[in-house]
């Protein structure tokens, strides 16, 4: 089969490689699409140290079922999927809990982090276990059906944040209030998984203009430049005075990570969907004396039905952040691209040419 494969950080070759066989339990699907993630991008270098030459990335992925391995009884050749980019034993504490996501046999596709190496989906076909796959509805696009995976990670993100209206009779009329920092890929995925959960008014904030317009359009109440003086005091001000309930951060940097505490009320929410630096400061007495909960989140734990579907009703739109649809083969020109600053793309899809 033919793939693109990182052989040397940020060097790519795309060529034969070994076609995979589905074991047992497992099936074998022709990718038809697969997104390039911001986390292949940042990886591609070796300074996240997931990405350890020579791999196979790609975990955005859907295709079509071409074989089926013994033991397989719910799929068939033909049938149409996406599938978790994490490949989880069901077994662990973790995975009986419904944490999938925090399973300690885990292994995510696309990634060499030392530990193991899971070749992913920017090839022609990939081996698979049943469990992790879902089916697609026959008129959902497969470049749409890509955005799954970053669509059930939003989705996992806004779960983790309680409705303060869901738990607090009293509180029915007043309004539900978010800030999303960082209007990136996963950034206008949570501001519109929100809106798709009820939250009544989300601000965006993020450094790109154009980004925070298309927020407006996407549903944002309003989006603000991160350059702004002053920025944390007005969203305290639009959160009534004393801030919002929840904030997402989903950059993963220092002044971010601070500015999401910053706009919270007291006993409000900060959830942390970005990780760019492994490391960030961040005010431990705002935290502490305004009794604000921070809450990491971690890929998606059963999200993905609901992806799917609101990708399909549109009630999560993903059709505006689709930059570019590109064969396989000029894959290593668009990661080349996706790094340049300013390069206006949101996100790339790759399609095998087979």
């Amino acid at each position: 089969m033919k793939a693109l494969t990182l052989v040397a950080p940020s060097t790519f070759e795309f060529g034969d490689a070994p076609a995979p066989q589905p074991q047992q339990g497992e099936v074998l699907v022709d990718i038809k699409a697969c997104g390039i993630c911001g986390s292949d991008l940042h990886g591609m270098d070796g300074r996240s140290g997931r990405r350890i030459p020579p791999i196979i990335m790609g975990h955005e992925a859907a295709g079509e079922i071409s074989a089926v391995g013994e033991g397989v009884t719910d799929w068939k050749v033909g049938d149409r999927v996406t599938f978790d980019s994490t490949e989880y034993c069901g077994n662990c504490p973790d995975c009986k809990a419904g944490n999938v996501n925090l399973c300690k046999n885990r292994k995510v596709l696309g990634v060499s982090c030392g530990d193991y190496r899971r070749h992913g989906c920017f090839a022609d076909q990939v081996a698979l276990p049943q469990h992790i796959l879902y089916r697609l509805p026959d008129g959902l696009a497969y470049e749409k059906a890509a955005f799954a995976e970053p669509v059930s990670i939003a989705l996992h993100a806004v779960n983790l944040a309680p409705r303060p209206n869901a738990h607090s009779p009293a509180l029915t009329t007043r309004q539900e209030m978010a800030v999303v920092v960082g209007a990136g890929l996963i950034g206008l995925l949570v501001l519109q998984a929100l809106k798709a959960r009820g939250w009544n008014r989300v601000y965006a904030v993020d450094l790109d203009d154009s980004r925070l317009a298309l927020a407006k359009q996407l549903g944002a109440e309003d989006a603000f430049n991160a350059k702004e003086e002053g920025l944390a005091a007005k969203l305290r001000e639009l959160g009534g005075g004393d801030g919002v309930d929840a904030s997402f951060e989903v950059v993963g940097a220092a002044a971010p990570v601070d500015l999401a505490i910053r706009s919270v009320r007291k006993g409000g929410t900060v959830v942390l969907v970005g990780n760019l630096q492994p490391n960030v400061p961040f005010p431990l007495q705002e935290v502490v004396t305004r009794q604000i909960t921070l809450r990491g989140s971690c890929a998606c734990a059963g999200e993905y039905p609901e992806a799917i579907e609101r990708i399909e009703d549109g009630t999560i739109q993903v059709l505006p952040l689709l930059s570019v649809v590109a064969p396989l083969s000029e894959g290593g020109d668009w990661f080349h691209k996706g790094v340049q600053p300013g390069n206006g793309l949101l996100k790339v899809v790759l399609t095998p040419e087979a």
